[in-house]
């Protein structure tokens, strides 16, 4: 069993903003959206199972927020036995222009409070992420103003797209390997 868990905040304030686009990729996965996930009274978090090959994938949306989201990730490994060989965090990115993709094996959180999270909790980066670029901040607006806000008319067709071709590369993963998928999908 994998464990795609796509970061965000939970609630209809944050829905499809810049740092919600974690969620909207696992919600893309679900076959009927997020009307598939399920609250879990045993996890603090949002699940959805699905079978792509023929693995089975537990989508995870923490409900611990951002800063938190180590605290639904790491007990879900543990109870589901599932290595860290088998996760995919699915996380925003201000440093790569809407709509890019930027899948990695493993590393740093790259000052992603998500990450930095998960990694605590687990005590090692050593995992796939996919980094899903927002676009940066203008130079005049906070950092935290910037995430939490939505997506400009001409950036959300980038960032739909976006969302699609992470999905598609999730399924890649699961399929082909991560080598493969890096190759095809990082831009």
């Amino acid at each position: 069993m994998w464990l795609i868990a796509g970061l965000g905040n939970p609630g209809k304030r944050y829905e499809r903003t810049r740092h919600n686009i974690g969620f909207e990729v696992v919600e893309c996965l679900a076959p009927q959206g997020a009307s598939s996930f399920r609250r879990s009274w045993r996890f603090p978090a949002e699940l959805a199972e699905i079978q792509v090959e023929r693995e089975r994938l537990l989508l995870c949306k923490p409900r611990t927020f951002m800063n938190r989201s180590g605290d639904a990730v790491g007990p879900i490994c543990r109870k589901k036995g599932i290595a860290l060989a088998q996760l995919i965090v699915i996380v925003d990115d201000t440093e790569l222009p809407c709509g890019r993709l930027r899948i990695r094996r493993r590393g740093g959180a790259g000052g992603h409070n998500g990450l930095k999270s998960i990694i605590a909790v687990s005590g090692t980066d050593d995992f796939a992420r996919i980094r899903v670029g927002v676009g940066g901040r203008p130079q005049d607006r906070d950092m935290v103003d910037h995430v939490l806000s939505g997506f400009a008319p001409n950036d959300r067709k980038a960032v739909d797209e976006a969302v699609e071709r992470t999905a598609q590369a999730v399924k890649s993963i699961i399929a082909d390997g991560l080598d493969k998928a890096m190759n095809e999908y990082n831009g």
